[in-house]
């Protein structure tokens, strides 16, 4: 099983349509807590990449004018490039499409 990459893009700012919701590094640090709970000792990175600040990768620079000028719900989870949640992600589709690539939960 190779790791997963696992991307929350967000801002400081919670959407204009996304209130009384976490903020974006809220569901950052939940999610982290979440998936290392039911997936533990099992290989994948997560990063909080905010979409007004990106790092200089392309991709990932790219990625955050997307959600900007679309004005998608934020944040947004992606699994390596597959968007799995917008604005209220669900662990549900997160943890199932994980499992799709080997990851088993804990029992």
């Amino acid at each position: 099983m190779k790791p997963l990459s696992i991307y929350v893009y967000g801002a400081e700012q919670i959407c204009a349509s996304c209130v009384n919701l976490p903020s974006s590094k809220e569901t950052y640090e939940w999610l982290q807590a979440a998936i290392a709970r039911k997936y533990p000792d099992q290989p994948f990175q997560i990063e909080y990449i905010d979409i007004f600040n990106p790092p200089a990768e392309k991709a990932k620079q790219e990625f955050a004018k997307r959600v900007v000028e679309e004005d998608l719900f934020y944040p947004i989870i992606l699994i390596d490039d597959k968007i799995v949640g917008e604005g209220n992600p669900k662990l549900k589709t997160i943890f199932a499409e994980m499992e799709t690539h080997g990851y088993t939960p804990a029992s």
